[in-house]
Order: structure tokens, then C-alpha cells, then sequence
């Protein structure tokens, strides 16, 4: 079969031998996510025609405007996932605690942690910009058996075992990492599969796109402002192109496509950043590394740092990796 014409399902048979553990299991989460994928998309498609736009009258954890179709993208991968009875636990960006699944038995015997952001970039949907959905799969490090705890989902993110992102765009595409390359594949509405349509991507080795809301200028850190004058700097492949859509999905893809870096750092109105290291940087980070690149919060790889809570915020330097290189040297320099 040609490559590009194999099926997501197809992909995963192939490749579950890959796996370290390969009973199956994750072969089945990453297909429960396709399904969900396909749910929501259904949905977001729909969302000027039908009352699922707009906000639900609740704040997430976060203190957000929780949308309505936040709360249903939500509701739809936790379903999905516990319906599967694939997953021991599962954490979401919606959530203020983490969601134990006992299975039908409820002996707890299942092996993986599921963390999402369910629906990226949900400020965007009432104006028609591409939205997303974000997620990481981990091995638990309690013993099967006994019900999650907190130690199994803050883990480093050099521990996962899966990671990828849906993004709701032009196309619907589902891009995912199990540690062997990073593979992107285009869902056929007509048909309702998708296909293989980016195998083994890779950022490129140079970028000039460089994604950023300068608009909290004033408000960034001495060494982000000298990496943003370097940026727009007249002098060898510079100035570079500023790209922000404001969907981290969106801009993560456009970046991985085209080479770019993004950046979300700490500021006087968001002294820890805004990026949630759980449910967003941490997944993009194993993609981005999968895929040639890397992740920072600007000193440290991402990878690295040992979670202390669920709903822990980053700084967050992501992409090609000679740009976030040198968004580094600026950081350092100006401590």
C-alpha cells in the first residue's frame, strides 16, 4: 500500500510492535482519541449554525470563561477514554482535580494516564480561527491495581509515552508522537478516516517566522524584548515574519510546517506564564523534539522540569531549534 494512502488505524496496527509495551493499550488510546477527534469536529464545524458557541457561564480552574463547546469537547474525550476502558486516569485543563477510572471490573488494572487540553484556543471559536485539541499519555507509576494518585500524573514530560494534537482547521488533521517520529494525518469528511497525509515530519533546520503577542511588549522580560529587536533586526536572513494566530495548535503546526519559533513567556501580568506545563507545553515539547526541534521555558528544557501541580503554568520557547537557541542567549544574557 502507498504510503500516503494508509489509514490512522492501519498506521497503528503497523506500528504497534514499536511500542515498549505493546499489549495494545496505547495502540487503543491513541485510537479512542481519533474517535473523539471525529466527535468534535463534527461539532466545531457546526458552531455558527447551532447554541455552542459562547460562553457556558462557568470558569475553569484557571479562572477562564469556560465556552460551551469547551465544556463538550471535555465531556466527549473523558467519555470516550473511560468508555474504552483503556485508561487508569485522566487530568484535564477543564478539570480543578484528576478523574480516577476504576474499569468495569474496578480492579484498576489499567496501565496509562491520559492528560488533555481538550479544546485549545476556545477564545477563537466564535470568530472562526482554527481551534485544537492537545493531549499526553503516560505510564502510571503506581502499582496496577490500586487506584491513580497525584504522583501519576506529575511526572516529567520525559516520561511520556504519546503525545499529539488534533487541529480543527481548513482540514482536520491529528498529528501524534509515540517517541518514533512524529506523523500527521488529514481527515476525509466524506468518508469520516483519516490518512496519512504528513509522514515523518520534521521542522526545518532555519526559520523566520517568529510567533509572539508583542502587544504584551511592555510587559515581557528584558531578554524576550532583545530576541524580538533581533528578530526585526535588517541584517542577514532578517527581519524575520511575525505570525500569531493565538491557538497554540495552530501556530505550533504552522511553525512545525514552515519553521518558526513560538513564544509564550513570563510577564508582570502572567509572572509564571500562561501555558499550562501539563496539558500544553509538555505534549508540544515531546512533538517538537520528536520532530527535530526543541523546547524550552527559556533556560531549561521542558522535559525536564518536575512537575509540582496539575495545573502548573510555564514560560514556553518552542520550534525550530537554532531560534529558540538563540532566544535562549538573549534570556541568559540579561539575567
Amino acid at each position: 500500500m502507498e504510503e500516503r494512502n494508509k489509514t490512522l488505524g492501519e498506521f497503528i496496527i503497523e506500528n504497534q510492535k514499536a511500542h515498549q509495551y505493546s499489549s495494545g493499550e496505547l495502540s487503543k488510546i491513541i485510537n479512542s482519541i481519533r474517535l473523539a477527534a471525529k466527535v468534535v469536529n463534527y461539532k466545531v464545524n457546526k458552531a455558527g449554525l447551532v447554541d455552542i458557541v459562547g460562553a457556558a457561564g462557568d470558569q475553569n480552574i484557571q479562572g477562564e470563561d469556560q465556552q460551551k463547546l469547551d465544556v463538550y469537547a471535555n465531556e466527549v474525550f473523558i467519555q470516550t477514554l473511560i468508555n474504552r476502558e483503556i485508561v487508569c486516569g485522566i487530568a484535564s485543563e477543564e478539570n480543578d482535580d484528576f478523574i480516577t477510572v476504576e474499569g468495569l471490573d474496578k480492579s484498576h488494572n489499567n496501565k496509562y494516564v491520559v492528560l488533555m487540553d481538550p479544546l485549545d484556543g476556545s477564545s477563537n471559536i466564535d470568530v472562526n480561527v482554527s481551534v485544537g485539541t492537545i493531549f499526553s499519555v503516560y505510564k502510571r507509576v503506581t502499582p496496577v491495581g490500586t487506584p491513580v494518585a497525584l504522583e501519576d500524573f506529575l511526572q516529567p514530560g520525559n516520561q511520556q509515552v504519546a503525545a499529539g494534537y488534533v487541529v480543527y482547521g481548513t482540514s482536520t488533521m491529528l498529528v501524534y508522537t509515540t517517541g518514533h517520529g512524529v506523523n500527521g494525518f488529514t481527515l476525509n469528511p466524506a468518508i469520516g478516516t483519516f490518512y496519512l497525509s504528513h509522514p515523518n515530519m520534521q521542522f526545518p533546520e532555519k526559520g523566520n517566522i517568529y510567533s509572539v503577542n508583542e502587544g504584551n511588549y511592555i510587559h515581557f522580560p528584558q531578554g524576550v524584548k532583545d530576541y524580538i529587536k533581533y528578530c526585526q533586526a535588517e541584517e542577514e536572513d532578517r527581519p524575520y515574519t511575525s505570525r500569531y494566530i493565538g491557538s497554540l495548535v495552530s501556530d505550533f503546526h504552522r511553525n512545525m510546517i514552515k519553521g518558526g519559533i513560538y513564544i509564550y513567556p513570563t510577564s508582570s501580568k502572567a509572572p509564571k506564564g500562561k501555558l499550562r506545563l501539563l496539558y500544553e507545553c509538555n505534549p508540544m515539547a515531546f512533538i517538537a523534539e520528536q520532530a527535530g526541534g526543541t523546547a524550552s521555558d527559556g533556560f531549561t528544557r521542558i522535559m525536564d522540569i518536575q512537575p509540582t501541580e496539575l495545573h502548573q503554568r510555564v514560560p514556553f520557547f518552542c520550534g525550530v531549534k537554532s531560534m529558540v537557541e538563540k532566544a535562549e542567549e538573549f534570556m541568559e544574557k540579561a539575567k
